[in-house]
């Protein structure tokens, strides 16, 4: 068993016109980098949609719920195992015995949201049926044991009591795009599809503008799988959780305006690293943002051909600084030249030799 793994990921991704992940005034965010500006979609948006990912390719049991309402999570347990008393006061006493403060507990827009999984409150439920007296230790023991995987993977904070903090095994970079941005604006209007008979109110009957812009993202995560491990009991286990995160990473997207711009493109590139010494962001690629490189003698530009250049490069030259993967894939084109990479037919083939890998190296 190695005593550190880590498992990068990388991925160029080209978006057309869309907002993706916009600020509180409506505009797509962004990034100066390299001195110019960039688009950005920020890392708590990619999490969001690897967690819905998550829903939909993984057992329920697996997913946590992060949410204001832990009291009726508890109580739904309570009434479902068959608990005859007032269920809903009895789940309020086993989370604030177990260090959680009543404004944390109360449903409400005051209260915090809570990251909990669904064996949490299911052992909790189950210190009330089976111990009415169950101390403050035990109540403890059983919120902070059995996190789901995407607490394992992002971790819990509680003001509260940081004895019940789970630490993230993952992390997530802001993805930027390879290249300068200028966002722009669509200009939109709508008619009434009643009008009034004399025409009155002929033309539009609304307009208004969104924001957008275009571009290819490098995206990068690292999981500290070794911390994984221990979190979620065994080598197996982690290494599935590896591959979920893998591919809820790669394939999901972010769903602003999603029914406006329909921004649902597959990646371009990807390149998986197990690493035992650290994690290697290579955003360093890009700090000189590429220029639309020309296709053969087409006219017609594009940043992709650009980009997966400067990756390789990149990833060649870290080796400089750091020592080269135990393993790394990719899916056969355009990050073929990166030194000792195993190039591979489909993505599915990919996470089953990631998988596969990741758990022999925990053991």
């Amino acid at each position: 068993m190695t005593d550190r793994l880590y498992a990068d990921i990388h991925v160029l991704q080209t978006v057309p016109p869309s907002c993706v992940n916009r600020d509180d005034t409506g505009s797509p965010k962004t990034a100066v980098y390299g001195g110019v500006t960039r688009a950005r979609v920020s890392s708590q948006a990619w999490k969001k949609a690897v967690r819905d990912m998550f829903r939909e390719t993984l057992p329920k049991e697996d997913v946590g719920v992060r949410t204001k309402r832990i009291q009726a999570m508890v109580a739904n347990e309570l009434s479902g195992q068959g608990y005859l008393g007032d269920a809903g006061e009895a789940a309020k006493a086993i989370l604030e015995k177990a260090g959680l403060a009543s404004k944390s507990v109360d449903a409400g827009s005051a209260a915090p949201l809570f990251f909990m999984s669904p064996a949490q409150a299911k052992a909790l439920a189950r210190l009330v049926l089976d111990d009415r007296d169950a101390d403050k230790k035990a109540a403890r023991g059983a919120l902070n044991a059995a996190p789901s995987i995407d607490i394992a993977l992002f971790g819990r904070m509680v003001a509260d009591d940081a004895t019940l903090n789970i630490d993230a095994s993952c992390q997530v970079a802001h993805a930027i795009s390879t290249h300068r941005v200028q966002n722009e604006f669509d200009y939109f209007t709508a008619v009434d599809d009643f009008p009034s008979e004399d025409k009155t109110d002929a033309g539009a009957a609304m307009m208004g503008t969104v924001e957008y812009n275009s571009s290819t993202l490098y995206r990068y995560a690292t999981v500290a799988v070794h911390e994984l491990r221990v979190q979620l009991g065994d080598a197996d286990t982690a290494a599935n959780a590896v591959k979920a995160f893998t591919d809820a990473f790669t394939r999901s997207m972010p769903n602003g305006k999603i029914n406006t711009f329909a921004n649902r493109t597959p990646p371009d590139a990807v390149y998986v690293a197990l690493r035992t010494d650290r994690p290697l962001n290579l955003v360093g690629a890009f700090e000189l943002p590429v220029a639309a490189k020309e296709r053969g003698t087409a006219k017609d530009q594009g940043y992709v051909s650009a980009s997966s250049e400067a990756l390789v490069k990149k990833a060649n030259d870290v080796r400089k600084w750091a020592l080269p993967p135990a393993v790394s894939y990719t899916v056969d084109g355009l990050l073929n030249g990166i030194a000792g990479v195993e190039a591979v037919e489909t993505f599915d083939i990919l996470l089953d030799k990631l998988g596969g890998k990741t758990a022999a190296l925990l053991r």
